[in-house]
């Protein structure tokens, strides 16, 4: 694989980590205002092993960025015998970006992280029902899969573009088991609540 093509690749997987890390810290903050490590923390619980490719100072970066795009606003509060913390809140621009976040259902991402950290802060924040979230994800989903079989269908026998069509079936047709499981899953929680 030729160096910049490579480089791109890498590139363009940072800045997905990066908005998926912006729009989840946006969506915890509209629960109630936090300071980095209170966000961090909830990001760790929320990711289980996976949060390991977080390093530990995105999420300060990314409120930094935040920032200074209007999202949120900070506040330094004081605290007796330690430094001062900044405590991040959420503004009208950064709530009306979240909600645009949890309707979104486009999915060309390489895995389910985003859809699974939508899920988590959608129903920490009360901002709206996982169990809803999923059947219009898996609506989206099914759309796609029919789009992408039949264009299989028209490709012609052995074809280059029909195996990647074939992959492209595959994982959707994988993305709707596992949203089938997150359906129970919260379908389930919510019983218990």
């Amino acid at each position: 694989m030729p160096e910049t093509v490579a480089r791109s690749i890498k590139d363009a997987s940072q800045g997905y980590q990066l908005r998926v890390v912006q729009e989840v810290i946006l969506a915890l903050l509209a629960k109630e205002a936090s300071h980095g490590y209170q966000l961090r923390a909830r990001l760790q619980l929320a990711l289980g092993p996976l949060a390991e490719v977080l390093n530990a100072g995105q999420v300060y970066v990314t409120l930094n960025r935040l920032e200074k795009a209007g999202l949120v606003t900070s506040e330094r509060v004081g605290q007796p015998d330690r430094p001062d913390r900044k405590v991040y809140e959420l503004t009208a621009a950064g709530h009306a970006r979240v909600i645009e976040w949890l309707e979104d259902t486009s999915w060309p991402k390489p895995a389910p992280a985003e859809f699974h950290l939508k899920l988590v802060a959608a129903a920490a924040a009360g901002l709206g029902d996982p169990v809803r979230l999923v059947d219009a994800q898996r609506h989206a989903v099914l759309a796609g899969l029919a789009a992408a079989q039949r264009a299989a269908l028209a490709e012609p026998d052995r074809s280059v573009a029909g195996l990647l069509l074939e992959g492209v079936v595959l994982r959707l047709q994988a993305d709707l088991r596992w949203l089938e499981a997150c359906a129970r899953y919260w379908t389930e929680t919510k019983g218990r609540s």
